[in-house]
């Protein structure tokens, strides 16, 4: 498992975008300020940024921008295979849903950490 992105839900998707591209110097590697979700660079790491109700649509849960309790954050890991490490880890995590292939390219399975905080392991799937 390695640790890739950390991905900041925002409400204010095209402000933040702003902000880190102008403000704090990362160079956009996907996304633009128009979108939902972009990655930048941010040396060993991606910094990501997703709009917080997209977040919480892609893992089924209830959203309101007046909720200071909807998730903020996801540390996102990549691993070799989704469904692998989902039957691994199935008696131990109390997954959100079952593995999904998203239309950007990804095959992905959250779950939460003891102190609630999202997390999600994917790998890469082929666009068709």
């Amino acid at each position: 498992m390695e640790l890739t992105h950390t991905r900041i839900l925002v409400d204010c998707f095209k402000e933040c975008f702003m902000f880190y591209r102008d403000v704090m110097g990362f160079e956009p590697i996907w996304g633009t300020e128009e979108g939902r979700y972009a990655d930048f660079n941010a040396g060993n790491t991606t910094l990501a940024l997703f709009d917080r109700k997209s977040m919480a649509d892609a893992i089924n849960e209830a959203y309101s921008v007046n909720d200071q309790f909807n998730d903020r954050m996801v540390l996102v890991f990549q691993v070799k295979d989704v469904d692998k490490s989902f039957l691994e880890l199935k008696e131990k995590i109390e997954f959100l849903s079952e593995p999904i292939s998203r239309q950007y390219g990804i095959r992905s399975v959250n779950f939460r950490d003891p102190a609630g905080n999202l997390i999600e392991l994917y790998h890469e799937i082929p666009m068709e």
